[in-house]
């Protein structure tokens, strides 16, 4: 079985040809580092499924400073799902960190098919399910860990980030100055 339909059937199950229908509807994109692919302010269309690299979503404070809310590594689901729903811009800007593969779907597309295809409408069930639950465990991260264990979760999650991105971007993810993040990993060391 392809890794890709590997990946969708861990969410619910994907016949071959509805597997068929998703990779006829998307399109396979190379992406380079620092490649924006929702602004903020944007109505954004398109969700994207990252199979290699980092990206990021992100927001500029009121000062101008970059806070990064989510970084996503393979595989995942990027888009701004509250703004292509809403269809109003995006309060989020979305970016690749390191060079990226991705799978592009036009999102509109992908809800007429929702409505004819009940194989594909379990599927975007079973995906914002997903999504609902990483964002709440996110949440309860910042709440109840300190930067030292939020740090030590996200090299769990991304073993080699120290190599792949620069040190204030993982800094703002982790809603601390890259200072701290200097001596936290000194500490660790």
């Amino acid at each position: 079985m392809d890794r890709n339909h590997a990946f969708l059937n861990s969410f619910s199950e994907v016949s071959h040809d509805t597997f068929v229908k998703l990779q006829n509807m998307s399109s396979y994109k190379l992406l380079k580092t620092n490649t924006v692919v929702t602004k903020e302010g944007e109505i954004p269309n398109k969700i994207y499924i990252l199979l290699s690299g980092l990206m990021r979503t992100y927001f500029d404070s009121e000062a101008g400073k970059q806070h990064n809310k989510k970084i996503f590594s393979p595989t995942s689901f990027v888009g701004a799902l509250t703004a292509i729903i809403k269809k109003e811009p995006s309060k989020l800007a979305y970016e690749t960190l390191t060079d990226c593969k991705v799978f592009e779907i036009d999102f509109d597309i992908f809800m007429k098919l929702c409505k004819t295809d009940v194989d594909i409408a379990n599927l975007y069930a079973k995906i914002l399910e997903r999504i609902f639950m990483q964002y709440e465990k996110r949440s309860l991260e910042l709440i109840s860990l300190d930067a030292t264990q939020r740090y030590i979760k996200l090299r769990e999650q991304i073993p080699n980030i120290d190599d792949l991105i620069p040190q204030f971007q993982i800094a703002s993810y982790l809603s601390i100055t890259p200072v701290q993040l200097s001596r936290i990993r000194k500490k660790m060391n």
